[in-house]
């Protein structure tokens, strides 16, 4: 990833987006050729020079220390998570950072295996399927059935025919976890398959490049999700995404639901119609 053209893109979008209007900026009648703030206007809110930030967003200007870095982020009006792209776009990072496998701890196998009665993964970078429970298998998609390299929740959503009609609200969905790939590649520049899958999402999917090109980054932490399955229906999720302990690149994924809810019914049906046969 070019770290120089990726800082720019993400700041001049991010500027795009911003009226004068909201920023408290006083009225300024000069013809404006593109949406959003100036340079200028962004640096004189920042409490820099034009100079400066014009070189910062070529990708000119160092490593800004952590009180630019914030007042950057206060001007462009970024959320959490866009704060965290932004560190992470102006930190170098180390030449020789290795990326090694992940593996999921036997606890957190264990701890799948006790949610037998809601749908719950493990994320991994790249949005990789580390694990999944077999609610989550059969809610979703049965990621063990796929090859390792494929067990992916944004090649999931974006590439798999099945995903467009099983998942409620799907565009938004897909969006979003593009947008948490954006964040991904900030955190992991260096990361060869991420940047294959990136590759393969551009060639493969019609509304990747768009949304990929947007900018956008997200953190889920929490939410809703609806689901339509073809045995039982329509399933509504409360989802809550968790960081456990000792890798801070691995994410718990559980879909709850109300008890007593038609979904809490529905997904008894599935779990009995699916359970697996007794072993003689």
């Amino acid at each position: 990833m070019d770290r120089s053209r990726e800082l720019a893109d993400f700041l001049r979008t991010r500027r795009a987006r911003i009226t004068p209007d909201r920023t408290g900026l006083p009225a300024d009648d000069r013809p404006r050729r593109v949406p959003g703030l100036r340079r200028d206007e962004v640096a004189r809110l920042a409490g820099v020079s034009t100079e400066y930030y014009t070189r910062l967003e070529q990708g000119r200007a160092g490593n800004p220390s952590p009180e630019v870095t914030e007042a950057l982020a206060r001007a462009l009006q970024l959320d959490p998570a866009e704060r965290e792209h932004l560190t992470n776009l102006l930190t170098r990072p180390a030449r020789h950072a290795p990326i090694s496998p992940q593996r999921v701890r036997p606890g957190l196998h264990l701890m799948l295996q006790a949610l037998d009665h809601v749908p719950a993964f493990i994320l991994g970078r790249r949005t990789d399927v580390l694990a999944a429970n077999r609610l989550a298998r059969e809610v979703l998609t049965d990621f063990d059935a796929l090859p390792a390299t494929q067990r992916n929740l944004a090649r999931y959503y974006l590439l798999d025919p099945e995903a467009r009609t099983r998942t409620g609200d799907w565009e938004r969905i897909a969006a979003e976890t593009v947008a948490m790939l954006r964040l991904e590649a900030g955190r992991h520049p260096r990361d060869r398959r991420l940047a294959d899958l990136v590759g393969e999402l551009t060639l493969r999917s019609p509304e990747f490049g768009t949304w990929w090109n947007d900018h956008r980054v997200l953190r889920r932490t929490h939410g809703a999700k609806h689901y339509h399955h073809p045995l039982v229906g329509e399933l509504h999720f409360s989802y809550e995404s968790l960081q456990p302990p000792g890798d801070p690149d691995q994410t718990l994924c559980v879909y709850n639901v109300e008890p007593g809810s038609p979904t809490a019914d529905a997904l008894r049906l599935l779990t009995s119609w699916t359970a697996p046969a007794p072993s003689s």
